[in-house]
């Protein structure tokens, strides 16, 4: 069985390839250094982008598995969510290889997706709970078995990874902010004091605009007064509490649901100090942890391939009406 996967749902064109479930071909061409002078993704620019890439990423990927497109038996794309836009140029693709080639086309979840990439490291054991964070989605999902998800927590406002972006703006710090602010807040301290966001009873959602117009307020009244920011010590401050909302939440659901396992998902998944606190937490309960590669953190086909592997043998296939929806849920 053979799958070539297309993934565009954001910044980055990405085409792969698998055979029985080994991974072929896993090209990425990431738009992360044209949209770094705006400090967040330009929709409009990463379409055209897309459009450009998305040929070259197809060769390549041929070019790597050795293969031609009429060996691939299925394509499988991303549906949603993600930016309307860009998510259009990859369902395009898909439907036109689809058409031209006669094989079915299968259409993937792309929150789906960076659960199934803990795959390529170990078995998923369920229940399980996942721990989608990135720089649209922070999301707790309940599986009791494959392609089974319900969300039992989530953000009422900003995602953590978007949190992140901010803070890292309002610092100086360069775009994505998840790794400068992760790599300054190991050499910093947490001297700076910032609200802790309660959880409501009986709830496993989280909320980070208070976090975020914490930092940025405390940022701006230090410089009006000329005093002067610890930038490390001021990421150290803010990962702690931003990491500690997730990690106090995941270990509530756990417990209360029961789970087998733990698995982490999504670019804020690539955090150390996340992994390290999700590792020490739990080592005196009997949860496992399944942590992605940190090449499969970011957005990438493979794990859409994974995905699309189990839908597969369930006889999903999509039709060649097949639209983008930007705002798809999970559960549906």
């Amino acid at each position: 069985m053979i799958i070539l996967a297309i993934e565009s749902s954001c910044d980055e064109t990405a085409v792969a390839i698998t055979k029985d479930g080994e991974l072929l071909a896993n090209v990425i061409s990431s738009q992360v250094d044209v949209h770094k002078k705006y400090g967040g993704v330009m929709p409009e620019v990463a379409s055209r982008l897309h459009a450009e890439n998305i040929g070259v990423c197809l060769k390549e990927a041929l070019e790597r598995a050795n293969l031609s497109f009429e060996d691939v038996d299925y394509f499988a794309v991303t549906e949603g969510p993600g930016l309307v836009g860009c998510l259009h140029v990859g369902v395009t693709a898909a439907k036109t290889l689809s058409l031209i080639y006669d094989k079915p086309l299968i259409p993937v979840h792309h929150l789906a997706g960076h659960i199934y990439a803990c795959e390529y490291v170990g078995e998923l054991k369920f229940p399980l709970l996942a721990v989608v964070v990135s720089g649209g989605n922070t999301e707790l999902v309940y599986m009791k078995k494959h392609l089974s998800y319900k969300i039992v927590g989530e953000t009422k406002d900003d995602a953590v990874g978007e949190c992140y972006d901010k803070v890292a703006r309002v610092l100086g710090l360069p775009y994505p902010g998840g790794l400068p602010i992760d790599q300054r807040a190991r050499v910093g301290k947490p001297t700076y004091k910032l609200p802790i966001p309660h959880r409501e009873k009986g709830t496993y959602d989280f909320s980070y605009s208070g976090l975020k117009t914490a930092v940025i307020n405390l940022v701006h009244n230090l410089e009006q007064k000329d005093e002067e920011v610890n930038v490390n010590d001021m990421c150290a401050s803010f990962q702690e509490v931003a990491i500690k909302m997730v990690v106090d939440r995941t270990l509530a659901a756990a417990r209360d649901l029961g789970v087998k396992q733990i698995v982490l998902a999504g670019g804020v998944s690539a955090n150390s100090y996340l992994r390290e606190r999700v590792v020490e937490e739990l080592k005196n309960f009997s949860i496992e942890v399944l942590i992605p590669p940190l090449w499969c953190t970011t957005d990438n086909a493979a794990m859409i391939a994974k995905v699309a592997e189990h839908l597969i043998k369930e006889g999903v296939r999509g039709e060649l009406s097949l639209s983008p929806d930007p705002n798809l849920r999970l559960a549906e």
